[in-house]
């Protein structure tokens, strides 16, 4: 299998999207430690379960092991077997979604003390519902034609996110007209969208930088205020829950889940929706 991970790492993992590449990266230099020594025609779906079994990280076992299944699809496309998949059929190992769900109270405590370009990142994360890194490279030449156009960096998806209906303008489309005008202001050269207020353009490590400096302080007022409870919800706020808070405050699940760039509702159903389910009373 040694030689077969070595042609997939060189020919097909460049062609994915770059957030992909990452990962599959980190999963092929996991795989040969139990794989490289066997023949193509060796493995069973034993030895994949055994895998998932004995790895101490079952969530990555279970990416891993989908992985080694595409591997082995294309080594028949190669030529290289006429076997099934052995990674068909194999039980994976349980995943509980993450559940968070930033309320008002968490969003506004956090939202209250964050420096302005982090206010900036925020914003844009909630209305386009977005991944982090794809608000991070949203260009100001992005906004064409009355939408915001995302090429989404992990799926490769791309979207258009209108910005007025029926004549009526989106908050998202006021955010991005102050956000252009910013940038006029403070002479920014970046094509980035956010931006500091001396005009560099935030990078991951500064929004995380940011982040926590922000979550920390507003985790501190709320010891202040004797609300220890609301500090602790705010220490497990991440950035990352800002996409499916927005998920989960859209009523309409088709409209969450095209927002967010999926080809199955039940993703953004299971994963993404962290509230209940909006219903009528009896009466």
């Amino acid at each position: 299998m040694g030689a077969i991970f070595d042609r997939y790492e060189r020919d097909i993992i460049p062609k994915k999207a770059p957030r992909t590449q990452k990962d599959n990266l980190a999963e092929i230099r996991q795989l040969p430690s139990y794989f490289e020594k066997a023949s193509i025609d060796g493995i069973t779906p034993a030895h994949v379960a055994k895998y998932c079994d004995a790895r101490t990280a079952p969530v990555r076992a279970n990416r891993e092991i989908a992985t080694l299944s595409h591997i082995l699809n294309i080594a028949r496309e190669w030529g290289l077997t006429n076997r099934e998949n052995p990674c068909q059929g194999v039980r994976k190992n349980k995943e509980v979604p993450r559940d968070f769900y930033a309320g008002p109270e968490i969003w506004d405590a956090v939202y209250a003390v964050a420096v302005p370009e982090l206010k900036d990142a925020m914003d844009l994360a909630y209305l386009t519902g977005q991944r982090p890194a794809d608000v991070l490279a949203s260009r100001a030449s992005d906004v064409v034609d009355g939408y915001l156009q995302i090429d989404q960096g992990k799926t490769a998806k791309k979207l258009r996110i209108r910005l007025a209906t029926d004549g009526e303008q989106s908050p998202l489309s006021m955010l991005l007209e102050r956000l252009l005008l910013q940038r006029r202001e403070r002479g920014v050269r970046g094509p980035y969208l956010i931006n500091t207020e001396d005009g560099r353009n935030v990078t991951k490590s500064m929004l995380r930088l940011r982040w926590d400096d922000a979550r920390k302080a507003a985790a501190d007022r709320a010891i202040e205020d004797m609300d220890p409870a609301l500090a602790e919800m705010i220490k497990g706020f991440q950035f990352r829950d800002i996409r499916p808070k927005a998920a989960s405050e859209i009523e309409d699940l088709a409209h969450a889940s095209r927002l967010l760039g999926h080809t199955d509702k039940r993703i953004t159903e299971v994963v993404y929706r962290r509230v209940g389910e909006v219903v009528k009373p009896t009466r």
